[in-house]
């Protein structure tokens, strides 16, 4: 689990906007390091079920973001990108 001080560095970062905190790009950001850690506790938990569910929805939903994203505003899609080191 994310703590509170790493989320709003977080959102701080990847804000849109002063007050941006549901943005797609501030929810890709925020998803991407929760995927980490969870792929974290899975390298050490391997039978841990429940959490590789959780990771394979938060990695789909993660996916449809991106998608939206490029189709809607493609320079920010490719910033982001870069920015969180997801594709080549």
């Amino acid at each position: 689990m994310i703590d509170q001080k790493k989320k709003q560095d977080i959102i701080k970062k990847h804000a849109v906007s002063k007050n941006d905190v549901g943005s797609i790009q501030t929810q890709v950001a925020v998803l991407t390091e929760r995927i980490k850690e969870i792929t974290a506790h899975l390298d050490n938990n391997k039978k841990d079920n429940h959490a590789r569910r959780g990771l394979l929805q938060m990695v789909g939903q993660r996916k449809r973001f991106l998608a939206h994203l490029k189709k809607t505003d493609f320079e920010s899609y490719a910033g982001l990108i870069k920015d969180l080191g997801l594709r080549k």
